[in-house]
């Protein structure tokens, strides 16, 4: 299987990468092709909502999502990779997903398979709460396949991270695959 992680921080070494890190090591292992996408290093402008694309065409605005496009056009699996931002995704993140409208019915032809890998300084069991349902949403809408959250309460630091039971829930799910 072909994995694509959209690494949604823009801390290269942060709890985020910790995690993403983990899940690329247990899908190797298990044979699987993973491919990182570092998406806080690319140039991706956000929608502007002009419908150019009628969501399955050529994107108006020329920059690097057409890279991200055919990766995930030509994958089996995406990874959302995200620290969490004000109970949200990164902005980094949420700019890829709004630009999946240019293409949005090729993408829900593919039934690629999904993860969601997040981190968060809080410890509040409601601290996802509204990641969770932004991604169980975008899955169901996208007609992707969930396969698992792991979602890292207490990760504020990546030593913290490290010694949290989060590393190893993200290698036994890329493991798993």
């Amino acid at each position: 299987m072909k994995i694509i992680i959209l690494m949604g921080s823009p801390n290269k070494n942060g709890s985020t990468s910790i995690l993403a890190d983990n899940f690329a090591k247990g899908a190797k292992e298990a044979g699987h092709t993973v491919e990182f996408l570092d998406i806080t290093r690319m140039n991706i402008h956000a929608c502007t909502g002009c419908i150019a694309c009628g969501y399955e065409g050529t994107c108006v605005q020329k920059d690097d999502v057409e890279k991200i496009k055919s990766k995930l056009l030509s994958c089996d699996m995406v990874v959302f990779a995200t620290p969490l931002y004000y109970y949200g995704m990164s902005v980094q993140l949420k700019t890829v997903v709004d630009r999946f409208c240019s293409y949005n019915s090729s993408l829900n032809s593919r039934h690629l398979k999904s993860a969601l890998l997040a981190v968060a300084w809080n410890s509040d069991d409601w601290t996802f709460d509204a990641l969770e349902a932004h991604y169980k949403t975008l899955v169901r809408y996208i007609h992707f396949e969930d396969v698992g959250m792991i979602l890292g309460y207490g990760c504020g630091t990546p030593s913290m991270t490290s010694r949290s039971k989060y590393p190893n829930e993200a290698y036994r799910l890329g493991r798993n695959m």
